[in-house]
């Protein structure tokens, strides 16, 4: 059991809403991954047709860097409601704002993404479906690379080298994948 306070809350972007003590307290985000702290997510699919917008994660990520994951991950303020998360970090990551989203499940894990950092996440999961491949601007301190990929082509390619994805990418692929793209 760690020691955090309900008094560490700051007003500050890695500040992120964690479970501790079955509280829900802000607790900062390196910590969080540190001690594998179960704590709040945000992920959104962006789907055109059969293809699915995927990022590769900048090299100056502290976790993952250069591995490829969904449209966007990431963890809401404190206070902040998912869709708004969603939506803002569409933008900031990628550069899309304004595509319909729609809430499809929330999902827990728990995975080691290296380094000694834990990810035991609680995660609402959007999905934006467009009808046309929408280009993109990503923000390179947060993306290195975007893909439209089919899904077919991406289940191929996981299964040739898992190590490339994300864990996350990999869990809700192998066991969500109905719920989420139904």
């Amino acid at each position: 059991m760690t020691d955090i306070a309900p008094t560490e809350y700051r007003q500050n972007t890695d500040m992120i809403p964690t479970w501790v003590g079955g509280d829900l307290v802000a607790v900062e985000k390196l910590r969080v991954h540190r001690e594998g702290l179960r704590h709040k997510a945000v992920s959104v699919f962006v789907i055109c047709g059969d293809d699915m917008l995927i990022q590769r994660r900048a090299m100056g990520k502290y976790h993952t860097p250069g591995l490829w994951a969904n449209a966007c991950c990431t963890h809401p303020h404190w206070g902040e409601a998912p869709k708004v998360c969603a939506a803002r970090r569409l933008a900031e990551e990628i550069g899309l704002q304004g595509l319909p989203l729609s809430y499809r499940q929330q999902v827990e894990y728990r995975a080691d993404v290296g380094d000694g950092l834990i990810e035991h996440e609680v995660v609402d999961i959007f999905v934006a479906r467009v009808r046309a491949r929408i280009p993109v601007a990503p923000n390179p301190d947060e993306v290195m690379q975007v893909q439209w990929i089919s899904m077919a082509d991406l289940a191929r390619l996981i299964a040739q080298k898992p190590k490339n994805y994300t864990p996350w990418l990999r869990i809700y692929l192998e066991d969500h994948a109905q719920q989420i793209f139904a």
